[in-house]
């Protein structure tokens, strides 16, 4: 395939830049600071666009370029500019460098998404200035601040309050990842469908006392810290959704295993069997298989002779597609048991439902015909990921949006499951080149399918 074009080499430039703004999002409002990388998009593209900063530093930017065809379906491309921290003494090289060595871009971001990210403003241009065929329906650019913290300074907040700026007909975003080499050969992941958060902030009580005497004392950190003990162990409920059983098929494994984890009585004994050789994939097709509770954050007591009166803490929940909040608290009931269940106060802190995109329509074929016209292959392999996306705020509005690039094979898929929020987090060169030729095709493919102009 051939991906020489000059705009396909600035988007490796753009991602080294965006990863060396270090817009590190640790879940505070002044952190982030995007409008650093915001900067850079306006500088590149030799246009101010529309800026939205609800917060300081916390800047999204839009642009548009209209189409051929005012009756085409409009294409809005979402790629977030946030990344989250990364400790230095964990990496080969400096996470915020943008070092690269033997054509790997090392740094925090270069997968979360910030690969994506510069292949999609590189493309933007590319559509502008006429080095792609112009877009038969308006084309969105929206670089957008906070997805790393749940998107309410970023996607949601423009979803809310600035829907006249990114309507759409279809989105293209995250999660891009290497090729899957199943029972249908090689095939290019789309994420199609992510899980719902629906995290819990938990309060125990207990009373006061001297530490001196514990006989007998009501302690929330005890009650607490038994609790999460017991929600983080249990086995955790098996729901196998159609999205689930639709990726399958496309599993580097061997077929017996792909086989058992299409049952909900075999499926745990074969991520067992997963684990044995590859811990990361077996996680990943844990969380994409069950409802998951991972007490993350606790806090309690006032002093350390004072029996603890109030403790709280923090469990990341996740629902898959078909569940909802009875279902968290039924597992939750189950667990403790009604009496502890009742002593405890669950309050709801983030909560959505699972969301999916059609594997059909225009955009589907049109990724399909992106794939062939670069690989000599169409066949797609659709995903569902256990993480939130800014997908969500427009899949809930009845937008359809994948998530989608094209990669070389020198990191697999699990080494880049890894990679998501961990050490030694890179990207080849010509995956970034590769991406961005596979999302401007896209974009030309959807336009073909959908104006009465071509």
């Amino acid at each position: 395939m051939t991906t020489g074009a000059l705009w396909a080499d600035e988007a490796v430039q753009l991602t080294i830049d965006l990863i060396r703004n270090a817009c590190v999002n640790d879940g505070t409002p002044d952190s982030g600071n995007e409008i650093r990388s915001v900067r850079t998009v306006q500088e590149y593209l030799g246009d101010t666009g529309t800026v939205i900063e609800p917060a300081p530093g916390r800047g999204s930017v839009i642009l548009r370029i209209p189409g051929t065809d005012p009756d085409a379906p409009t294409v809005l491309m979402l790629p977030h500019l946030d990344v989250v921290p990364a400790s230095p003494h964990d990496w080969t090289h400096p996470p915020f460098e943008g070092k690269v060595v033997d054509g790997m871009i090392w740094g925090r971001g270069a997968v979360d998404m910030l690969n994506v990210t510069g292949a999609m403003v590189a493309v933007f241009k590319a559509l502008r200035d006429g080095d792609l065929a112009p877009p038969a329906g308006d084309v969105i650019l929206a670089c957008v601040a906070d997805e790393e913290a749940g998107g309410s300074l970023g996607a949601a907040h423009l979803a809310e309050h600035y829907w006249d700026l990114v309507e759409c007909d279809v989105v293209l975003t995250e999660v891009a990842g290497p090729n899957l080499r199943g029972s249908h050969g090689s095939a290019i992941p789309v994420t199609v469908a992510e899980k719902g958060p629906a995290w819990r902030h938990v309060v125990a009580h207990g009373v006061a006392g001297h530490g001196s005497q514990p006989y007998a004392r009501s302690n929330a950190v005890l009650s607490l810290s038994s609790a999460f003990a017991d929600i983080g162990s249990v086995p955790q409920p098996v729901h196998l959704s159609d999205e689930w059983l639709a990726t399958v098929p496309h599993l580097p494994i061997d077929t017996a295993t792909r086989a058992r984890l299409t049952h909900e009585e075999t499926v745990d004994v074969a991520i067992d069997d997963i684990a044995e050789d590859d811990p990361t994939l077996a996680r990943w097709i844990h969380a994409c298989t069950h409802l998951t509770f991972s007490p993350n954050v606790i806090h309690g007591g006032a002093k350390s002779n004072v029996v603890a009166d109030a403790a709280e803490g923090d469990i990341d929940v996740r629902m898959l597609p078909g569940q909802d909040a009875t279902d968290v608290n039924d597992h939750l009931r189950k667990v403790l048991g009604p009496a502890r269940f009742d002593e405890l106060d669950f309050v709801p802190v983030l909560e959505m439902e699972a969301n999916a995109s059609p594997t059909g329509g225009a955009m589907w074929e049109a990724l399909g015909d992106a794939a062939e016209e670069l690989t000599g292959s169409r066949t797609l392999a659709p995903l569902i990921t256990p993480v939130s996306t800014d997908a969500r705020f427009f899949r809930t509005r009845g937008v359809p949006a994948y998530g989608a690039g094209l990669f070389d094979d020198r990191v697999s898929f699990a080494e880049m499951l890894a990679m998501f929020h961990g050490a030694d987090e890179r990207v080849s060169v010509e995956s970034v080149r590769r991406t961005a030729a596979f999302i401007g095709a896209a974009i030309g493919a959807y336009g073909r399918r959908t104006s009465r102009h071509t």
